[in-house]
């Protein structure tokens, strides 16, 4: 078993969880909520994907879009700043193979306020942060009530 960070580095981890209550505090929940699932599966965190599609049905968010989140571009359940917010996750979660182009931030900046944008870059880069922590740290989900099959 790994030692959680909370543990090994409290100081730290008080500290992604100060920009974490942030950007909590300055983002619509469920827009928040659709960003880090977003760059959850993107970075295959188990942990973070399970949390956060709770989370988006907590918000009151039907099943059919948290499901939908995997195949935004595709489907007609995403409003155009919802859309934008899911592209600049993708942009800012593969950092490496293009960056974030003058074209979307341009378009970012049309449909969010200045603040807005940079909320949600905060927004992005954090659930970023917690991703790299729950996958080092082998975070899992907590597990399912299965029935036992009767044979």
């Amino acid at each position: 078993m790994r030692t959680p960070l909370a543990t090994s580095a409290p100081e730290g981890y008080r500290k992604v969880n100060a920009l974490d209550l942030y950007v909590s505090n300055n983002l619509e929940p469920s827009l928040k909520d659709l960003v880090y699932l977003r760059a959850s599966q993107l970075n295959g965190c188990n942990y973070c994907v399970d949390g956060h599609s709770g989370d988006l049905l907590g918000d009151g968010v039907p099943l059919r879009k948290v499901f939908a989140v995997t195949t935004w571009r595709e489907s007609s359940f995403f409003t155009a700043r919802e859309r934008l917010a899911l592209e600049l996750t993708e942009a800012v979660t593969d950092i490496a193979s293009d960056g974030v182009s003058d074209d979307l931030w341009a378009r970012a900046s049309d449909a969010f306020s200045d603040k807005e944008v940079g909320d949600l870059v905060l927004a992005i880069s954090m659930i970023n942060v917690w991703n790299r922590i729950g996958i080092s740290t082998r975070l899992q989900p907590e597990p399912l009530e299965v029935e036992a099959a009767t044979a």
